[in-house]
């Protein structure tokens, strides 16, 4: 699957710990594509796991957080943020990533 809304950014602390930002700006009629974008990374997250989800200064290996926030007019930011070891994110960022064929 192809990510069409979720626009990732990524910071990375220096020490194999990353996070990536998915972020997507949208009107009413594009939220459930986007709430399907959310979920399939999730699904891939959970798949290719490189442990136990959950905070990590509490012995998780990574951990996702999903925000949902509506404006007053038709627009609704999601945001998912994800941490984690750096490889793993990478790898799940290249795999959502737009083919270049």
């Amino acid at each position: 699957m192809t990510i069409h809304y979720l626009i990732f950014d990524s910071s990375d602390d220096g020490e194999g710990t990353g996070t990536w930002e998915a972020m997507a700006s949208v009107r009413a009629a594009q939220l459930p594509a986007v709430r399907a974008e959310v979920q399939a990374v999730l699904d891939w997250a959970e798949a290719h796991a490189p442990g136990p989800r959950g905070p990590l200064d509490e012995g998780g290996a990574w951990d996702a957080d999903e925000q949902v926030l509506a404006d007053d007019g038709d627009w609704t930011t999601v945001t998912l943020t994800l941490t984690g070891p750096w490889e793993w994110g990478e790898a799940l960022v290249a795999h959502f990533a737009p083919s270049t064929d």
